[in-house]
């Protein structure tokens, strides 16, 4: 136990020197060979980005995340706040990819470009769907799926989250008891089969969606292409006027941290304190570096264009690197302002939850001890009048959030000017 305390002191002290992901410090802390059981473990950032790439390099196709990222779309913008009057919460959505709330459409667009032959399936049925998923495995195809994260089992989640979604996965084998998932960490995820199966079928906007994949070369012309494809259709969607798919959604966000009429207005929705740990919890995990699903991604994206100023003979992408690495410093710092961790409690809570991830990325699963204390704190302070003044944390939030908005809307300005002609 001291030895794993430690480690996880290092990985922190190293997230905090350079403002790496959980999973970025943790893969440079590792030194152990990355290959189980014949599959090679690359421990990426973004969900969809890294199921895709994965599948690539097992295969033997040498691309990285980052560049599969931007042949996606790189980054996007959106933020909806959902009120569960049940549970008196609220939990704040916040979505950092090119189309965010359309996980199929980044997947299918990303393959699209990179050229990737995939056959997507989709079916009412839970047979005939896990009966598709075990012949392509045993054809020899990995298959990325979409399982709700309450039924998968290795979140650790409570049971008022069943059917609140989940995120791409790469399922790469099968066994008689279930399938093996890599899921961006260190080592295979077994889940059951009777568990996946029933997490593939529980949302309905992708019910047992399937993309069976057969990875082969792709040459550098169309590599670059896709690159420069996804580039400009980040500029262009994030130059849109949608406040909440595109950019203006963080300036909508900031109004609302202090707007006393709307209905949707944080003074009214978190009036009492009620919900708001939950909130801010929830902004701490989307935003911050121990998310589910990569935090805000604009430091995989200032890696991948890196890459592209190289690849597209653009130099202009290289300051516009160092400007989105600045800007996930924002990013970083409104996660932390908003759980402040001088707080006894919300400190406990990212401990908690970083424990989780930790044991997730390392052994596969959750670590039951940590989940059961943290959602025993997060309900137990949801009614609970908070050592904060929430007024004062409101302007704070509307006040980065502001700052965030400006930069992102001159730095994809400079973007759409870059990739132009």
């Amino acid at each position: 136990m001291t030895s794993k305390k430690q480690f996880k002191a290092r990985v922190r002290a190293r997230m905090a020197k350079t403002g790496e992901s959980y999973t970025a410090a943790l893969k440079h802390l590792t030194v152990d060979d990355p290959r189980v059981g014949g599959w090679r473990f690359l421990s990426g950032v973004h969900s969809a980005s890294s199921a895709v790439t994965s599948a690539l390099v097992n295969a033997g196709v040498p691309v990285s995340e980052a560049a599969v990222f931007l042949a996606g779309g790189g980054i996007g913008a959106g933020y909806i706040l959902w009120e569960f009057k049940e549970h008196r919460s609220a939990h704040l959505v916040m979505g950092f990819t090119n189309r965010w709330q359309y996980h199929d459409s980044f997947l299918c667009k990303t393959l699209e470009r990179l050229g990737v032959p995939h056959r997507v399936h989709r079916t009412g049925g839970a047979k005939a769907a896990a009966k598709y998923l075990t012949e392509e495995l045993e054809a020899g195809h990995p298959c990325i799926v979409l399982p709700d994260r309450y039924h998968i089992g290795y979140w650790g989640l409570p049971a008022h989250l069943d059917g609140y979604g989940g995120h791409p996965v790469l399922v790469y084998r099968h066994d008689a008891g279930g399938v093996f998932v890599d899921d961006r960490g260190f080592v295979p995820i077994h889940v059951p089969r009777e568990s996946m199966d029933a997490a593939r079928a529980r949302v309905g906007s992708y019910k047992n969606f399937t993309i069976a994949l057969e990875p082969a070369p792709i040459g550098e012309e169309r590599l670059v292409g896709a690159v420069l494809e996804g580039l400009r259709d980040c500029a262009e969607h994030l130059s849109g006027t949608s406040d909440s798919f595109s950019l203006p959604a963080w300036r909508k966000w900031a109004r609302l941290t202090t707007d006393r009429r709307n209905a949707k207005a944080w003074p009214k929705v978190f009036a009492g304190g009620k919900g708001l740990t939950g909130a801010l919890l929830s902004l701490w995990e989307e935003a911050g570096p121990v998310g589910m699903d990569g935090g805000d991604l604009r430091d995989l994206f200032a890696t991948g264009l890196d890459e592209a100023a190289v690849m597209l003979g653009r130099p202009a992408l290289v300051p516009l690197a160092e400007r989105f690495r600045e800007i996930h410093g924002m990013w970083r710092a409104l996660a932390d302002a908003a759980l402040p961790a001088d707080i006894p409690e919300f400190a406990r809570m990212r401990d908690l939850t970083t424990a989780n991830r930790h044991s997730i990325l390392t052994e596969g699963r959750t670590d039951i001890e940590a989940t059961t204390e943290l959602w025993r704190l997060r309900v137990g302070l949801a009614s609970a009048p908070l050592p904060i003044d929430p007024e004062s944390l409101f302007i704070e939030i509307g006040e980065r959030v502001t700052a965030i908005y400006t930069a992102e809307t001159s730095a994809i300005a400079d973007l759409k000017a870059a990739v132009a002609g």
